[in-house]
């Protein structure tokens, strides 16, 4: 059976490994696609250092990919071989948003964007401040300095309205932004974050939420909005009103995968670390 170099996820919370995998042999209503760019997440290294979202190993992660139709399995006639896609491969989880801790990464600009498109305002973020200009660009209406301390946050958001908020999308995931947000939910609000639920036993109460969220479009409840939002992305990338990330390529492949996870595990801002797995050596 033909193969394909892979980067392994050996075990729980173990190390990445470089490794072979069979081609996949497109099924009925399936596709096979040759992968040419893939995004670093911070899911990947979440996944690798609290071992959470997959439970069988050795895994292959990875959540952004792009690349072309290679191979059209029985009855798949919606793409073309030869045509350009991105995918977001299958794990599991939910998607929600309003002030969005942690605005400069690939996820908060997003979220931004699509809260702008949505028609929501304001628009808190908080991010390092040389990013400001260009998260206001995005729709933000308030950049407030992520280097504050809570309790100087928790006051520059009050200074910007008395209101509590509903809905609370925690980009960063910290264990600070997880608890700020907390704070700041109005009685039945909902607030969502990127990494598990971090907020304090003690300030728990059973009329405002907190959970980790995964945003996967393939799950059953999220298909209609997934649908809707990759049948219209395109055009708003075509209409500049939706504008992608800032790129750089990391060099060697599948190999560079592994010292860039560990630099976007120290933090990148506003810039989308890719990988070309072809370039492999």
């Amino acid at each position: 059976m033909p193969e394909q170099k892979a980067l392994y996820l050996a075990e729980k919370q173990g190390a990445f490994a470089l490794g072979t995998a069979p081609i996949y042999k497109p099924g009925p209503g399936e596709i096979l696609i040759r992968v040419e760019s893939v995004g670093l997440s911070p899911g990947d290294w979440v996944i690798q250092d609290l071992g959470v979202l997959v439970e069988t190993y050795p895994a292959i992660l990875g959540f952004d990919l792009a690349g072309t139709v290679e191979e059209l399995g029985e009855g798949a006639t919606r793409f073309k071989k030869g045509e350009r896609v991105y995918v977001i491969p299958h794990l599991t989880r939910n998607f929600i948003q309003l002030v969005v801790f942690g605005g400069a990464g690939s996820v908060g600009q997003a979220a931004i964007q699509l809260l702008k498109l949505s028609g929501f305002d304001p628009i808190i973020t908080t991010a390092s401040l040389r990013n400001a200009d260009w998260l206001r660009h995005l729709g933000a209406t308030h950049v407030l300095d992520r280097n504050l301390s809570p309790e100087e946050l928790h006051a520059e958001i009050r200074n910007i309205t008395p209101e509590y908020f509903t809905t609370i999308f925690d980009a960063a995931g910290a264990l600070e932004t997880q608890n700020l947000g907390y704070d700041l939910l109005a009685s039945g609000g909902t607030m969502a974050a990127v990494h598990p639920d971090a907020v304090k036993p003690e300030k728990k109460v059973e009329d405002k939420k907190s959970f980790f969220m995964f945003a996967d479009p393939n799950i059953p409840q999220n298909r209609k909005l997934g649908n809707s939002l990759f049948a219209n992305l395109t055009e708003l990338l075509e209409n500049r009103d939706f504008k992608p990330n800032h790129v750089e390529v990391v060099p060697n492949g599948l190999e560079g995968i592994i010292p860039a996870l560990e630099r976007l595990k120290s933090g990148v801002s506003c810039v989308k670390l890719v990988a070309h797995p072809q370039e492999s050596a």
